[in-house]
């Protein structure tokens, strides 16, 4: 089913998920383990799973030459959203990137989702860390996400970057990502949501946020969004605090903002910053819930447990 079904036909807010796949050589057993988990508590309708660009290194060879080495760090989006709908028969959510990708690439990806009956996708640019491949093919790219969700949109009509006779249409269910504290390279909020807009009417079916940690954050950006016309769902994504190191971390990253008091709290116990974030989250998540969103997307990545054990706070209440 499309994501946007999902919550068409929602009779209470629904908990979805997003997490990694695994590094370069690592085991997928971890994965499987940590989904075990989730569905065991909570069957969410949806599971995200985020797609990684290659990157470039230098390393140094036997002979003492250096070589430019290219790789991705997280390979196997689609084989494992693939595992998740046979294995869980949950429908998998593949993040698409612009960011060190063709077009045509972007094309072959789609084309292999829909063949393994994958519907929904989120379509994202992907930032730059300053590692990752750079292609410089003027005209190959699609340089922003607009540009990728109206590839898929196009897609969806039949129309393929190469003029294929009786092509059949795809049929993709599109997210997009939104920032309730503007994305970092946006000059004002206002302008960041009229970008947002020319998404939604580009074909974007939903909007996820990124993270945050202040629900009046979310609550002034729906506002405002609904205010610019953008009627789609507008799902919160949260992610939950588990490490004092996440005070620095995630603005950096991020370049988001912690509420006073949590930041205070957080500094004046360290050592309790697992349990300062789930507790947040719980009262975080339980306000959200009340006001009616559509759902909540938690960030869980590698360690499903602080969500669980938000999701079953809330679920008790």
């Amino acid at each position: 089913m499309k994501v946007i079904d999902h919550y068409d036909k929602a009779t209470e807010p629904l908990i979805s998920f997003e997490i990694i796949p695994p590094k370069r050589g690592g085991a997928v057993k971890a994965v499987f383990d940590s989904l075990d988990m989730v569905i065991e508590k909570v069957k969410p309708p949806f599971i995200d799973v985020t797609y990684h660009a290659a990157e470039a290194h230098i390393e140094e060879q036997k002979d003492g030459s250096l070589k430019r080495v290219v790789r991705r760090k997280r390979p196997g989006t689609i084989g494992l959203c693939a595992a998740i709908l046979h294995r869980y028969g949950i429908d998998p959510v593949p993040h698409l990137i612009c960011e060190g990708f063709t077009r045509e690439e972007s094309e072959d990806a789609l084309i292999e989702l829909n063949y393994l009956g994958i519907h929904n996708v989120l379509a994202i640019r992907g930032d730059n860390t300053g590692s990752q491949v750079s292609l410089n093919l003027n005209g190959t790219i699609n340089k922003f996400a607009i540009d990728l969700v109206k590839q898929i949109q196009e897609m969806n009509q039949g129309d393929y970057l190469e003029d294929i006779v009786n092509a059949v249409p795809t049929d993709f269910c599109v997210g997009i990502a939104g920032y309730p504290e503007k994305h970092f390279e946006a000059p004002n909020l206002d302008w960041d949501i009229k970008k947002l807009k020319e998404k939604v009417d580009a074909g974007g079916d939903y909007i996820v946020t990124q993270m945050f940690f202040d629900n009046e954050v979310y609550f002034k950006f729906v506002e405002k969004c609904r205010k610019q016309g953008i009627d789609v769902p507008i799902i919160p994504g949260l992610k939950i605090l588990t490490t004092h190191k996440h005070l620095k971390s995630l603005p950096k990253i991020f370049h988001l903002n912690f509420p006073d008091v949590l930041a205070t709290e957080l500094d004046a116990d360290p050592e309790n910053a697992k349990q300062i974030g789930v507790e947040w989250a719980k009262q975080q998540s339980l306000e959200l819930m009340e006001s009616g969103v559509p759902g909540i997307h938690y960030y869980i990545m590698g360690d499903p447990q602080p969500a669980l054990d938000v999701i079953e706070y809330i679920q008790k209440k």
